[in-house]
């Protein structure tokens, strides 16, 4: 191997004997030519001093036209070739490596460390890409000279600033500037119909960054390339990436499914990840969406970010933690939403339905043996097979509760005065067939999972259209239904989830004048779902 000897750089003028000193902390004193003193760099002594190859850099750019140009670049290219740190993201990984750097050293006091594993065949430590700023801004800051392979501070530019159209309420406002002063990261949580997606868009037209917007489902898809259109002047720079259609845009909207499947190649594209109802980050498809992308900047949008099983703690280091939080009933007071009312109504479940509940019910107590739900939960997901029975019986009651016939008629009934009023109603149910039977029932419009995209699209814009009329839908209509004039829910059969509830909520708190929603909850006394009722009602308190 031939010896590469350290460049020599050049001083203009006399140095007093402070600044002297200083220089030869990390170069050697050559000599004397006309007006210029002649030092040579010596890395070794450097780092005895302190000194990494960013900070050799920065010393001798402090030095300003004392050096000329030339030397200085000479100083740059040596240390670059020698003791540089080079950051790249291949293959949809992150990438680590230094010919002479010891990595090991500067890497073990790294906070994302565990997720680093050396490669001996690629010579570099090897990660997911969402630790690509972190560790940049770590290693600059421990004195390293980054080779910024990825770069996305410059290629992810949007070829213009973006101007926002729109006008921010304050607490979107408020919610912005807090994510900003976290570095561009960090999860909003809003209640539904308070404009979340606002907050998303003005926060890409601040930066002005390559961005990715991954949605639920791909009405919300639409939902957003409609927002940006209309709240930016950057229509020409859309793109919405599902289905059929797919065009890859400086600002990329589209589904969590496609976004898993196209993580590697969407990785090191862009520099904002807009993740919205960010609720379902935590579940092991989706998280691999956050973590395989290097984006820096990150935006978590939703109603509610807790979880019934905890996980939503996952997200927080994958998208920065909740920095900012307005409940309903804070908003409501202030205006910005309807007020609203929720009435819960009882109804008995029919003698044979009664009586195959309660055989049920004594089975399960007897399988479950004292043990909660959580725990059967995972006894049965490592093959307990009395476990797993228990489970099914309790599936089995659930069904006799929220499919019985009392509560069909009395979703009819609510739902026909309801009608003499002029209201217009969603009606929320958790099975197809119940709501199959309710709209026929009721002649009402019907969105579920096995319908079309073009059959929910146009039941949903008849509906919208109507002055008045019932709506039934399932979970598929849980996110992304946006009806501002609904003003009345019947909640018919959901989970003990908070979250649906709120998000159930929310669809009927658009703001009108004189509004007051009501959210009908009807429960099946003398069984388990009076438990889950007052579950769902904790998320109000």
């Amino acid at each position: 191997m031939n010896y590469e000897p350290p460049p020599r750089f050049r001083v203009r003028g006399w140095l007093d004997s402070e600044a002297f000193r200083h220089l030869l902390e990390f170069s050697d004193y050559v000599g004397r030519q006309r007006d210029l003193s002649i030092f040579q760099l010596n890395y070794d002594k450097a780092r005895r001093e302190g000194y990494e190859a960013g900070d050799l850099v920065r010393e001798i750019e402090n030095l300003g036209d004392l050096v000329p140009q030339d030397d200085l670049a000479l100083v740059k290219e040596y240390l670059l070739k020698n003791y540089s740190v080079e950051v790249a993201i291949d293959g949809g990984k992150l990438q680590i490596k230094s010919s002479k750097v010891m990595l090991k050293d500067y890497l073990s006091n790294f906070s994302g460390r565990d997720s680093l594993k050396y490669s001996h065949a690629l010579k570099a430590y090897v990660g997911p890409p969402y630790l690509y700023s972190d560790v940049v801004t770590f290693l600059k800051s421990k004195g390293l000279l980054v080779v910024d392979k990825v770069d996305l501070a410059n290629k992810a530019k949007l070829p213009r600033q973006l101007n926002f159209v729109g006008e921010l309420r304050p607490y979107q406002q408020e919610a912005l500037d807090k994510w900003l002063e976290n570095s561009g990261r960090g999860i909003v949580v809003l209640p539904t119909g308070a404009g979340k997606t606002v907050v998303g868009v003005a926060a890409l037209a601040k930066l002005s960054v390559k961005t990715l917007i991954v949605a639920y489902t791909k009405e919300q898809v639409k939902q957003w390339g409609d927002a940006v259109r209309k709240f930016t002047d950057g229509a020409g720079l859309v793109g919405l990436y599902y289905g059929d259609e797919k065009v890859q845009a400086p600002i990329t909207i589209t589904t969590y499914q496609t976004a898993f499947r196209r993580a590697k190649e969407f990785s090191d594209k862009y520099a904002l990840l807009i993740i919205d109802e960010a609720h379902h980050l935590p579940a092991d498809k989706f998280k691999a969406i956050a973590i395989s992308m290097a984006a820096p900047y990150r935006m978590g949008l939703s109603a509610t970010a807790v979880r019934e099983d905890g996980k939503h703690e996952e997200i927080f280091p994958l998208m920065g933690g909740i920095i900012y939080q307005k409940s309903a009933s804070e908003l409501i007071e202030q205006g910005y939403l309807a007020p609203f009312r929720i009435v819960r109504v009882y109804v008995k479940l029919a003698p044979e339905e009664q009586k195959a509940y309660e055989e049920l019910r004594k089975k399960y107590l007897a399988l479950a043996g004292g043990r909660t739900f959580d725990e059967l939960l995972e006894m049965a997901k490592r093959g307990d097979p009395t476990a797993a029975e228990a489970l099914r019986v309790r599936a089995q009651m659930q069904e006799i509760v929220q499919q019985s016939r009392s509560k069909i008629q009395k979703v009819v009934e609510i739902a026909s005065e309801e009608l003499k009023k002029g209201s217009k109603i969603i009606v929320f149910t958790q099975f197809r067939k119940q709501a199959e039977e309710i709209a026929n029932l009721l002649h009402a419009y019907l969105i579920h999972g096995e319908l079309d995209k073009d059959a929910r699209l146009r039941a949903l814009e008849s509906f919208k259209r109507a002055p008045s009329g019932v709506l039934v839908v399932t979970t598929v209509g849980d996110e992304g239904l946006d009806i501002p004039d609904a003003n009345v829910g019947i909640y018919v059969s959901g989970t003990g989830s908070r979250r649906q509830f709120v998000q159930r909520l929310g669809r009927l708190l658009r703001p009108a004048p004189g509004k007051v929603a009501i959210l009908y909850e009807v429960v099946a006394s003398g069984t388990s779902e009076l438990i889950q009722s007052r579950k769902r009602r904790e998320a109000l308190e």
